[in-house]
């Protein structure tokens, strides 16, 4: 219970975030396009925000995907607190909607061919790659942006995630939660991994039916 509570709360706190940029900018435009061969995220902070977007996008599709048809060996309350997650990655996607506004990049599908939705090893192991990686990106596109305003709402973000991911390490290994999550070679160093746009992208790019074109994202 008080793992769903955390999750309910964090939830909440982004929320009342988003909505209070939903009142600073125009509704955004929401196209859906199934048929991209090619998404190019941008420049400079707008970029970044499409980039991160793009992330949470892809989150918030596989736990609805989870959630939707749920593995049959899944154990008690983790459908709950999976759903919850679905939660908190769609409270996100719609906070840099709303942040961006028109200029967000399309709804986009996504391949999860690689991923058996009927096991409860299948999905828990896609779950911590996605949040590992999200971590990763948050802690890279950190230092990119100029706008010290939106690298403190994107911040919240990126504590929520780290969350996150100990709780599905958590389910996956109960007595290490933290192994291998941060870096060093056989020892704990305290540090978590930093990933740039491009490797973050090339992480996920078996998760992309089409090609996304990072160049234009900022790197120092």
């Amino acid at each position: 219970m008080r793992r769903r509570s955390f999750f309910r709360v964090a939830g909440a706190t982004v929320a009342a975030s988003t909505l209070v940029l939903a009142g600073c900018v125009k509704d955004p435009v929401e196209p859906t396009d199934t048929q991209v061969t090619t998404l190019n995220l941008g420049e400079g902070d707008t970029g970044l925000l499409n980039y991160l977007l793009l992330l949470e996008q892809l989150e918030a599709a596989f736990y609805q995907k989870v959630v939707t048809t749920p593995p049959t060996d899944l154990q008690a309350g983790e459908l709950a607190a999976l759903t919850d997650l679905r939660d908190h990655e769609v409270v996100h996607r719609e906070f840099f909607r709303q942040l961006l506004g028109s200029n967000a990049q399309p709804t986009i599908e996504f391949n999860f061919s690689t991923i058996n939705f009927s096991s409860r090893a299948s999905v828990l192991a896609a779950a911590r790659t996605f949040e590992d990686l999200g971590v990763a990106a948050y802690n890279g596109a950190a230092k990119l942006f100029t706008s010290r305003e939106i690298l403190a709402l994107v911040s919240k973000i990126a504590s929520v995630e780290a969350r996150h991911a100990a709780f599905i390490r958590d389910l996956i290994q109960p007595t290490d939660p933290f192994g291998g999550v941060v870096e060093g070679s056989g020892a704990y160093s305290g540090l978590g991994t930093v990933l740039t746009p491009p490797q973050v992208i090339a992480a996920a790019t078996s998760f992309f039916p089409y090609t996304i074109v990072v160049s234009g994202l900022p790197t120092a």
